[in-house]
């Protein structure tokens, strides 16, 4: 378990790193994810949550800029019906905090210049938005972060902890060894292996292995 959990914090803190020294390919890498969950936008309902979420929260649209939505069949300006050549309504930009929104407000957007899109859809990217609003608000990211890594630090210490406690235990106390038993001539029958555990090696008092009192005799 303590291998696991080592395990996983050094990966969250090797992405952490790479994320922070590699920024411009981990930013190429999110904006491929992203127009793949565009393209299967209406087909993700998780994806399309999170992401309807994201633009509304963030005021953004798409993955690098509002023209990702052009990957969508629904929404490709090549395609038909209401919602060709536009983004949902969730890029929409909100004049009056709580509006009730028309979700057509992002009809023909994609063939027209971002200057002309200023007061109508959110032209800039969630991947940039969201990068912004993280350096903006640094000491919130750290919390985060810490909040997340903290606990592993402290299950980690724990794990070890308890990992050198079994070593203790094990040190002081006979465990199931067959070498021995095989050596002794025991039957495996007669060896009574109740709380080894489903190893067959946690610590017993007393031991597993039965010593007769003529050995205890010979021992002294």
């Amino acid at each position: 378990f303590f291998w696991v959990l080592l395990a996983i914090f050094l990966t969250e803190l090797l992405l952490i790193f790479i994320e922070i020294i590699f920024e411009n390919k981990m930013n190429a890498v999110f904006h491929s994810n992203i127009q793949e969950g565009i393209r299967h936008y209406y087909d993700d309902l998780d994806f399309k949550n999170i992401l309807d979420f994201v633009q509304e929260k963030f005021s953004c649209c798409g993955g690098d800029e509002y023209r990702d939505w052009e990957v969508n069949q629904y929404h490709s300006c090549n395609g038909s019906g209401p919602l060709a050549c536009g983004v949902p309504y969730t890029c929409c930009v909100r004049k009056v905090p709580g509006e009730v929104i028309n979700t057509l407000c992002g009809y023909r957007t994609l063939d027209k210049e971002r200057l002309e899109l200023l007061n109508v859809i959110h032209v800039r990217g969630c991947i940039h938005a969201v990068g912004l609003w993280l350096k903006d608000n640094f000491e919130a990211t750290l919390g985060i972060v810490c909040s997340l890594l903290l606990p592993q630090v402290v299950g980690l210490v724990m794990a070890w902890l308890y990992w050198q406690k079994l070593n203790e235990i094990y040190s002081k106390l006979d465990t199931v060894d067959f070498k021995i038993l095989e050596v002794r001539d025991f039957s495996f029958g007669a060896v009574d292996l109740s709380g080894a555990g489903w190893c067959w090696c946690l610590p017993k008092e007393g031991g597993y292995i039965p010593v007769n009192a003529e050995e205890e005799e010979d021992e002294e």
